[in-house]
């Protein structure tokens, strides 16, 4: 995020597109509904009518797939009428023209089209959005889990930079993240394209000063694989050994079927986690990890805040701290990492090589953690990022076209299937799956369906029906909904036995390689 957390409860104006925050982030939720009472107006993007557009001033159910199209008839309209922001764009963003042209492509009856919405809903948006300063955008995995999830995060920062929205309070750009803890993973550098700190592999410098610390050479300068492409290395055996470290890939990845196949073709399997898995099923060794109250450390959430973790109970039988798990595999394999706590790890590795946290050492963590960056220790971090200037020097508006979803509804599978979240269970159960309260208030998948399809169909609330798509199929009780638009099904995937990875799509953006969950064809029938 670009911002703050507390900025959402005093913004001026709040858009979110692609993010049931009600749901997926609720403690965020609650701080947009305090703005909402407090005066602000609030427009929701979704294809469902979700709790929190309930409380918007307008709900724009814009169609599965169609963000790029829509966001850009948006700004279409505030080119064509003069609304932007002249002063910021023409002193803290370059590509206006390039921006302006692909725009214009889009006039109001063009992405009505593609989108769903009205023309003149999207000039009214448009407008309105304008008419205050600053607008806070957020947006969750809506955005991001397309096969253009890239080109539609690109066409939100598009829209607020020209809007003059970005570097602000209450303004910017802020993606509230997926799961537990996934910004401190990436703030390490479990990306394949970046030492910790977001520093490139393919910089020279940042490639020098990691060989030096890590006592090693000739460090690759090309960006590593990607899960998808790992999977895929493993049935070739281009792919000798898979070491999964708290994922459920099982249950997470598109195409279950495809995925049990990859994982039961691989010659070596290690899993690390607190739990057995769908996933530890098809592992050689598996090592058990200690829980977050059984570990000292830090977790940075979306505001990219840096919190101390301390131990409140021991770990149970053989559980381990992660980082000694770590250590002592390297220990095993002739290397002597010095590190031996969490603080030692945090102060000579982290904050040592990643310019971004230097001022973060380990007694400053304290009370509500600082958010980075922290460029030394008289730091007291930062809670607006491009305030004066953006990373590059000025913000790249990056002009980005629309394209269709990789599978769209036929005469065979007629139907659009999305997925998310419930609010009463978390990811694919690992933990929520052992809490028999949280199992009282929601055991079981359903397949929301609209009344208009239902109708069609034959299908009563409660009924237990068949959804299909090219890759397999799942039994379901059917909720029939008003939230869900016509020619929608949407499910979660927290259940095993239907969780909505058996018939998703494993198509993948091309630069993030994140997958098609948003978007596949199916149909559904009674069973």
């Amino acid at each position: 995020m670009t911002n703050s957390f507390v900025d959402f409860a005093k913004a001026k104006m709040i858009f979110v597109i692609g993010s049931n925050m009600t749901e997926a982030h609720p403690v965020a939720a609650s701080f947009v509904k305090q703005a909402v009472l407090a005066g602000a107006p609030l427009f929701v993007a979704d294809p469902r009518r979700t709790a929190l557009a309930d409380m918007a001033e307008l709900h724009i159910p814009i169609r599965v797939g169609s963000d790029v199209a829509f966001l850009n008839g948006l700004m279409n309209v505030i080119v064509t009428e003069d609304l932007y922001d002249k002063a910021y764009v023409e002193s803290r963003c370059s590509g206006f023209e390039e921006l302006k042209a692909k725009v214009l492509e889009y006039p109001p009856e063009r992405a009505a089209e593609i989108s769903g919405v009205s023309a003149e809903t999207i000039r009214d948006v448009a407008r309105r959005l304008a008419s205050v300063k600053p607008v806070m955008l957020m947006y969750t995995l809506g955005i991001t889990e397309h096969t253009c999830g890239v080109n539609n995060v690109l066409s939100c920062a598009n829209l607020q930079m020209l809007l003059g929205n970005v570097g602000f309070e209450c303004g910017g750009v802020n993606p509230l993240r997926g799961q537990n803890n996934v910004q401190g993973a990436c703030d390490m550098g479990a990306l394949p394209n970046v030492f910790p700190g977001y520093q490139r592999v393919d910089n020279a410098e940042a490639r020098a000063k990691f060989e030096k610390a890590w006592g090693v050479t000739s460090l690759s300068d090309k960006p590593g694989m990607m899960i998808p492409q790992m999977l895929e290395g493993l049935p070739s055996g281009k792919i000798k050994a898979f070491y999964i470290f708290g994922e459920n890939l099982a249950n997470t990845e598109p195409d279950i079927r495809h995925v049990e196949h990859c994982l039961e073709s691989a010659e070596f399997i290690v899993c690390h986690d607190i739990f057995p898995t769908e996933t530890t099923r098809f592992a050689h060794v598996i090592f058990p990890a200690a829980a977050w109250s059984e570990n000292d450390g830090t977790f940075s959430n979306s505001e990219r805040r840096i919190s101390r973790v301390r131990t409140a109970s021991p770990p149970p039988g053989a559980a381990k701290p992660n980082w000694w798990i770590f250590r002592e595999i390297a220990r095993r394999m002739g290397h002597k990492w010095p590190s031996k706590s969490a603080r030692e790890i945090w102060d000579n590795e982290v904050s040592a090589l990643a310019p971004s946290m230097a001022g973060v050492k380990y007694n400053r963590i304290r009370g509500n953690g600082l958010q980075w960056p922290v460029p030394h220790e008289e730091h007291p971090g930062t809670p607006t990022l491009h305030r004066d200037r953006f990373t590059s020097g000025l913000g790249m508006l990056v002009p980005v076209d629309w394209t269709p979803p990789a599978e769209v509804a036929d005469s065979q599978y007629p139907l659009v299937l999305s997925t998310g979240r419930r609010l009463y269970h978390y990811h694919t159960r690992t933990q929520t799956g052992r809490a028999a309260g949280l199992n009282d208030l929601l055991g079981e998948e359903t397949a929301d369906i609209s009344p208009l399809d239902a109708a069609a169909l034959g299908i009563a609330h409660g009924e237990m029906i068949r959804v299909a798509s090219r890759r397999g199929e799942v039994k379901v009780r059917a909720n029939v909904s008003d939230r869900i638009p016509e020619g929608v099904v949407w499910m979660a995937f927290h259940f095993r036995e239907a969780c909505a990875n058996w018939l998703t799509n494993p198509a993948f953006d091309p630069v993030s390689q994140t997958a098609e969950y948003k978007a596949c064809a199916v149909r559904i029938e009674k069973t």
